[in-house]
């Protein structure tokens, strides 16, 4: 992303920022607007490939490093890299996350003739249930563990990745609507938690867009699947979001002139999904 590209620009040429889930579709867009506004910035993601390709597109205030999120050892490691490169981390990202089909039902409801030829909730994998959490949970708790550390004595921010499932729990997805409420409640309780050490968190709650993860969900053959419709038809503005439209809010609360009192809140950028009731 380039500078003339951004909704507008704040001044981050003083932070050194780790973006975990750096590979994916809308934390890469979120880590090349930093570096467009002067961070350095860190990429970490399970998938090698993906974050050197981020990495060679944004240019040398880009480090990828290949990271599992799940594994302190690897975390610590990564903290070790990032310092010796640009220094201490005082930025922070939580952008790994994601679902799983073993956690998702077939069924939008129970109904007691349901087909036994469905995925119904009472099918769904304890394996999945867990992959889902550690994916979104305890990536995020081991990940703030290794990086806070760094900013309890020189302050710090931190953004996590929340959804509108943490405020309206969607269909099909129990597992996934589960872990966002965590990620919400977490950010809040690390605000508290932080706030004497002068780290602000909060989280954005991105409402529906098309990533590789749900792209199947939303479209088939390259046409609208009946939840397309369903989603669009309770979103008041109609559309599905770009990634252009999060990093407004992304900029706002990397800012601590343009956000420096707001701590422990979660943005929605949703269409308005969030506010509409159906009626």
């Amino acid at each position: 992303m380039k500078p003339s590209e951004l909704p507008f620009s704040v001044d981050l040429s003083d932070k050194v920022a780790v973006v975990t889930g750096a590979g994916g579709v809308l934390m890469r867009e979120f880590a090349a607007a930093l570096a467009a506004c002067g961070a350095r910035v860190a990429l970490l993601d399970i998938n090698e490939a993906a974050v050197r390709e981020v990495a060679a597109s944004i240019g040398e205030r880009a480090l990828p490093i290949r990271t599992d999120c799940l594994s302190k050892e690897d975390l610590l490691a990564a903290r070790k890299r990032v310092n010796e490169t640009f220094g201490p981390v005082n930025f922070l990202i939580n952008g790994a996350g994601g679902n799983n089909p073993r956690a998702t039902c077939d069924n939008e409801t129970m109904t007691p003739d349901c087909s036994e030829d469905i995925k119904s909730f009472f099918g769904l994998e304890e394996a999945g249930l867990r992959f889902v959490f550690d994916l979104n949970i305890t990536s995020a708790f081991l990940t703030t563990q290794v990086f806070a550390e760094q900013m309890v004595k020189t302050g710090g921010n931190i953004i996590n990745i929340s959804s509108m499932n943490a405020f309206r729990p969607l269909t099909k997805i129990p597992a996934y609507s589960a872990a966002k409420a965590g990620i919400s409640n977490f950010t809040q309780w690390l605000a508290v938690h932080f706030a004497p050490c002068g780290i602000r968190v909060n989280a954005i709650a991105p409402g529906f867009f098309v990533t590789n993860q749900n792209r199947d969900l939303l479209f088939h053959d390259g046409e609208p699947t009946p939840r397309t419709h369903k989603i669009l038809g309770h979103t008041p503005q109609a559309r599905f979001g770009e990634v252009s439209d999060l990093i407004g809010s992304l900029l706002f609360l990397a800012s601590d002139k343009a956000s420096g009192f707001v701590t422990g809140t979660v943005i929605p950028v949703d269409g308005g999904f969030n506010a509409y009731s159906g009626v």
